[in-house]
């Protein structure tokens, strides 16, 4: 039996990627709100309380925290197939996570005690798992990546190489969680925090680097970084220097 876990805060698209997994013959773990809007659609699914026989508990911060969770993402098919079926472990192919949104959360000055509340473990800890044994799992943590996901397994199936790319996301998306989870918590009562995390994307190569025989590339969406030359050539990174410093100057000014 092939086994997919989907447990998501933004549930954008859930159902149509739950309906399409069933479609494929999995069958269908979930918890909580998503497992709701799941059945509600009439898509057959079982809670993970009920997969692995221990209740969700603390107000649900424990419900995911179980080795027939975890074993099943992080069980290497070939090498762990003896101590899974000793277990009563099964293989978990694919999962669906996407995470406490503590960075939206932390823009509207809740008090600590309720803000600690979107730091999420179980999701973070699923993800991890399922993107360190990526060669047998499939992570799926963007709701815009569902489309491309079931356009790969209506033709011919999610290559490691596929696999590879979805648990690179994960890492660089615990990366920026971690980062604003530990910015937020330095940043309490200091102006300037002794530990400063920052994540920068859409890197683009430019054409040199200070020389021409040198590379370079401009990371960022906003500020200089994320501008777009109207006319010329492609920015080089002496370009981008001179903006800079242009900017600088006219900040000068009133």
């Amino acid at each position: 039996m092939k086994y997919a876990l989907l447990s998501v805060w933004d549930k954008t698209g859930i159902v149509e990627f739950a309906q399409f997994l069933v479609s494929k013959g999995y069958s269908l773990l979930s918890s909580g709100g998503t497992a709701k809007a799941i059945a509600q659609a009439g898509i057959p699914v079982t809670e993970v309380s009920d997969y692995t026989g221990a209740p969700e508990m603390m107000d649900g911060r424990v419900k995911t925290l179980h080795p027939k969770i975890h074993g099943g993402l992080l069980g290497r098919r070939g090498i762990d197939d003896k101590v899974m079926q000793e277990r009563g472990i099964e293989c978990i192919d694919i999962l669906a996570v996407n995470l406490y949104p503590f960075e939206e959360m932390s823009k509207k000055n809740l008090p600590l005690n309720e803000l600690i509340e979107y730091v999420d473990i179980g999701g973070p800890a699923m993800i991890r798992a399922a993107a360190k044994n990526f060669r047998d799992v499939a992570v799926v943590i963007d709701p815009a990546d569902y489309s491309g996901i079931m356009y790969k397994m209506n033709n011919g199936g999610l290559s490691e190489k596929d696999r590879l790319i979805l648990a690179r996301k994960v890492f660089a998306r615990m990366s920026a969680y971690d980062g604003a989870i530990s910015n937020y918590l330095y940043g309490l009562d200091n102006e300037l925090p002794e530990v400063y995390s920052v994540q920068f994307s859409n890197g683009r190569k430019l054409r040199y680097g200070e020389n021409p025989h040198q590379k370079a590339a401009v990371y960022g969406t906003t500020g200089i970084a994320g501008q777009i030359p109207l006319q010329g050539k492609e920015m080089s990174y002496n370009n981008y220097l001179d903006v800079d410093a242009a900017v600088g100057l006219l900040r000068e000014f009133d």
